[in-house]
């Protein structure tokens, strides 16, 4: 790739548990009212780590992200393990980033020092707004006190540290979000996750909403709120490089990067999502999502994949610009005509350019504008057409 922007090999880990089910959450988490079996995990963690290692010989790892469900419930011997296994199988790349995704309540925070000592040189926190009234809307089991005593905490221990925050909220006011984003970018090194809150089917805020008692801001005030979260952040020096994503320059996630630049991953865990490139091409692997069920299929099969597909070119190149076009920098266009096996249509991109969705940049990129962000599906799906 050019500009220096290779992708990298990274390793994302599953762990699929939380003490609480937030109720706008779709992801694949999981509450047990049993503690989990952390060594029959962790062995199993190894299992999967070593059978995907002799798919993927010769690999660097770049990044490695601990997410979830709350890895923050793991024991940090669990995160050693885990970190032992993968170093067992692959090498290590000299500026590895590892993070990993914490909740803010006060028993995890104490178990910090013990994941920095694992390896973990990365935290990333779920802190998602700065009032406790809308902490117990979003059903999060912290308060703010909570959230700041981890949040320093995490800058003490950790080199580096990112935390979420969600806009967008109920009745919640430009003035109200610029004051907390603020009041964040304060507390914040040197990364923010911002995402506007969406209503996502099979949750509860989906049923809440459906049935006209739960009402969120118009598509008019979110572009406001929006708006405000470009300017507020840009002025502070942490511009988004993605399109729910700030830093500081030199301070982006490595490990999303492997993702939004098409790189190579593997998906370790239940309900894990992989991209494998091997001689044949680059196959999407999907990972049984029950906890159990992935357990028991990686102990008698090695892996927990329930598909491994092989991409055509015209998926490879689709894939590629729907996560290449978040990122403020686009997608390099010799790469993509390389997966695939074409180039964009210039009539349409013509089009984007004059409406001022999309601009090309003079090293082959195709990048979105500010008001193309706002409409990121609308443009991919003109562009992937």
């Amino acid at each position: 790739m050019s500009g220096g922007r290779e992708p990298g090999f990274g390793i994302y880990i599953h762990w699929p548990f939380c003490a609480a089910k937030c109720p706008y959450c779709d992801f694949n988490s999981h509450v047990r009212h049993q503690k989990p079996d952390q060594a029959r995990y962790a062995a199993a963690f190894a299992r999967e780590l070593e059978t995907i290692a002799a798919r993927t010989p010769g690999r660097s790892v770049s990044s490695i992200f601990l997410g979830g469900g709350t890895p923050s419930l793991m024991e940090p011997a669990t995160v050693g393990a885990i970190l032992e296994s993968v170093a067992a199988h692959w090498s290590l790349d000299a500026n590895l980033e590892v993070t990993l995704e914490a909740n803010p309540s006060s028993v995890e925070a104490e178990r910090f020092r013990g994941y920095r000592a694992a390896g973990v040189n990365r935290v990333s926190l779920g802190v998602q707004a700065l009032n406790d009234r809308d902490l117990k809307f979003l059903g999060r089991l912290h308060n703010v006190e909570d959230a700041m005593r981890a949040i320093g905490l995490a800058r003490d221990i950790f080199p580096r540290l990112s935390f979420d925050l969600i806009y967008a909220r109920p009745g919640q006011s430009a003035e109200a979000w610029t004051a907390e984003l603020k009041t964040a970018i304060g507390y914040a090194a040197d990364h923010l996750s911002l995402y506007q809150l969406t209503i996502e089917p099979e949750t509860p805020f989906f049923a809440l909403h459906a049935a006209g008692k739960l009402k969120i801001p118009g598509e008019e005030e979110a572009a406001t709120l929006y708006q405000v979260t470009q300017d507020v952040c840009d002025a502070a020096g942490l511009p988004a490089y993605e399109i729910s994503n700030h830093a500081a320059p030199g301070a982006e996630c490595r490990h999303n990067l492997v993702y939004w630049r098409y790189g190579e991953y593997a998906g370790i865990g239940p309900g894990a999502h992989g991209r494998l490139v091997g001689t044949d091409g680059r196959h999407a692997t999907v990972n049984e999502r029950k906890p159990e069920a992935w357990l028991e299929k990686v102990e008698s099969w090695g892996d927990g994949m329930i598909s491994d597909d092989l991409l055509t070119s015209e998926e490879e190149g689709d894939e590629m610009l729907l996560m290449g076009l978040r990122l403020a920098e686009g997608i390099d266009l010799g790469r993509y005509r390389a997966l695939a096996g074409r180039g964009l249509d210039p009539s349409r991109l013509s089009d984007l350019v004059a409406h001022g969705m999309v601009e090309k940049t003079p090293n082959d990129y195709v990048r979105a504008t500010r008001a193309g962000f706002f409409v990121l599906d609308a443009v991919v799906a003109d562009l992937a057409a």
